[in-house]
């Protein structure tokens, strides 16, 4: 499946990470699901794909006061990543994306606006060998308010020394896109897993 742009001469290109670049999302939630198990912490999965875009630490407190719980955000937030990384071996990228990537690398200027930690965002893009292809990481803690804020991707159209108007943002989540045209970029919606399954299933089938 195709992934369409919208009408623009854009100057650089802005990636959301996990579920964007990485197809990463299934990978986070078994971690998050085996991490929070170990503090007897529930996380549905529909929540956890509402929540996506939100910076980890976040996740952690609101969960707590959601439960009741007292979890320690920076334990479990450093458990849930090293149960990630296990995982990045068998971890790809999502190929509507990555052909983005591949066409436009060289033409534009990339860098990634993610809620996720600078280690996990690195580890990720050195498992698919992409890190390389990014002039610069904003990641969790270069910014202090979160998507559907702005910030993060103001932040990166400065340091690559590209107006707002002439970004185009990747995203596969809500808070993602509110925060693009919050700060005045274009945007593209990356599917969910399930519907590029479905999507492939219908291409198939037809």
């Amino acid at each position: 499946m195709l992934l369409p742009l919208p009408p623009g001469g854009f100057r650089a290109y802005l990636f959301d990470c996990d579920g964007t670049i990485v197809d990463s999302m299934p990978l986070h939630y078994a971690a998050w699901s085996s991490a929070l198990g170990e503090w007897g912490c529930e996380f549905p999965e529909e929540l956890f794909y509402a929540w996506g875009g939100r910076p980890v630490a976040d996740i952690v407190a609101d969960l707590n006061e959601r439960h009741g719980l007292a979890m320690p955000v920076d334990v479990v937030v450093g458990r849930q990543e090293a149960l990630y990384q296990r995982g990045l071996p068998e971890v790809t990228a999502v190929p509507e994306v990555l052909a983005h990537i591949e066409d436009a690398h060289g033409r534009v200027p990339f860098a990634v606006v993610s809620g996720g930690t600078r280690e996990s965002v690195t580890a990720s893009l050195t498992a698919l060998g992409l890190l390389g292809r990014f002039e610069t990481l904003v990641c969790a803690g270069d910014y202090t308010r979160p998507k559907p804020d702005p910030e993060g991707f103001l932040l990166a159209a400065r340091r690559l020394g590209v107006a707002p108007e002439h970004c185009l943002v990747f995203e596969d989540t809500d808070l993602g896109v509110q925060a693009a045209t919050a700060a005045g970029m274009a945007a593209v919606r990356v599917p969910q897993p399930w519907e590029r399954a479905a999507a492939a299933s219908g291409s198939r089938t037809s």
